[in-house]
């Protein structure tokens, strides 16, 4: 069974073999960690998981009360474990973080929970030294699968706000409680977007929803899991032309609804817009068609900044992703990625998908091992 106890500072050293030098340290422990971990002890590779959060599943505990999971429970399992409950049913954001707090429990590998990962440097050695929270730890390779969500994404301007509308990041939104009395503008017409769009007007709100809609799959949502699942798994991956298309639009915030419609959002109410909110007037939030709105609320659901800025050398791309190719960071051996947004498929960040590149990456950690063991002298 895996040990998830806070990593005691100072003492990283000497929870692992060689002297503070460990195979694989996987960064982050969340779905896309926990599932590389998986499969490295599968192939019995050492590795350790080092998760910033006090308590596993933490970042699904966090987000807003209502979410659910877009795919049904039947296709949400990680390696080794099917999710519990009905097949049929989509789980939610707090069911998740369980699984993923058992999931951990059940691997036969160290996880420790509370160990921030500060920076990633390459040593002398042609591996790396990372520097946590709990002290330096030494490892041939490295996997990143902590996700790019670094900072909520907020426009300047939302600093010019007159200071009396209450302004959250949907990655602060629980619930309608905490919004004021009066007009809701939701930024940002994606899937957070309309489901807090929605959410805000069935609670009284007169609600704005403002942002370019990229579509929706449209299919009832009792049958959108299984055809969700063929286009993720088939047609929207980097062999196909479409996949190689869509791949920038859904990384830039381009994904199309899949649960919440439009239809949804115009039965309640919801006033959608296509204009982009782009500035403030008197302290309002103005429209690109100059569109004033007198509102109370504004929800920011606009994403986040990737920073990988702790990882030297830098393998950040133009577009703020990093630099790779199917997991494997361009011109750095040893350093890889599982969980990215699209890494190799639309498949590739979901609960049900990750697995997937997880093996892969797996599998080229165990032959770049046997590689450098082939590469030793023999010993006299």
């Amino acid at each position: 069974m895996a040990s998830i106890e806070p990593l005691v500072p100072g003492t990283a050293r000497s929870t692992h073999q060689g002297g503070g030098r460990v195979e694989t340290a996987i960064v982050g422990g969340g779905q896309a960690g926990l599932a590389t971990a998986y499969w490295l002890a599968r192939a019995g590779r050492e590795c350790v998981v080092l998760e910033a959060r006090a308590r596993i599943g933490d970042q699904w505990r966090a987000r807003y009360d209502s979410l659910r999971l877009f795919t049904p429970a039947r296709t949400d399992g990680l390696p080794g474990t099917p999710f519990p409950g009905p097949g049929s049913a989509c789980p939610t954001g707090r069911q998740l973080a369980d699984y993923l707090e058992a999931y951990a429990g059940s691997l036969d590998v160290p996880i420790h929970r509370g160990v921030r990962v500060t920076s990633v440097d390459r040593d002398a050695d042609g591996g790396f030294v990372l520097e946590t929270t709990a002290g330096e730890l030494r490892a041939d390779n490295v996997v990143l699968a902590a996700g790019s969500d670094a900072a909520p994404k907020v426009p300047e301007f939302a600093a010019e706000l007159d200071p009396g509308i209450r302004q959250l990041h949907s990655s602060g939104y629980r619930n309608p409680a905490q919004l004021l009395p009066g007009p809701v503008l939701v930024v940002g017409a994606s899937q957070s977007g309309a489901d807090l769009a929605l959410e805000a007007a069935q609670a009284g709100h007169e609600t704005w929803l403002s942002g370019r809609h990229h579509g929706e799959i449209p299919v009832d949502e009792r049958i959108v899991g299984p055809i969700f699942w063929i286009a993720q798994n088939y047609v929207l991956t980097l062999k196909t032309p479409i996949g190689r298309k869509m791949r920038p639009v859904i990384r830039h915030g381009g994904s199309p609804l899949i649960r919440t419609k439009r239809a949804d959002l115009d039965a309640a109410g919801v006033r959608r817009t296509q204009s982009r909110t782009v500035g403030s007037s008197g302290g309002l939030p103005q429209l690109d068609d100059g569109t004033v709105l007198d509102v109370a609320n504004v929800l920011w659901c606009t994403g986040y900044r990737p920073d990988y800025s702790y990882v030297r050398p830098a393998t950040v791309g133009a577009d703020g992703f990093p630099a790779e190719t199917l997991g494997l960071a361009d011109g750095v051996p040893g350093l890889f990625y599982v969980g990215l947004l699209f890494q190799r498929g639309f498949y590739s960040h979901l609960v049900g998908g990750v697995g997937r590149d997880a093996r892969f990456v797996a599998d080229r950690i165990a032959e770049r091992a046997a590689e450098r063991t082939a590469a030793r002298p023999a010993t006299p």
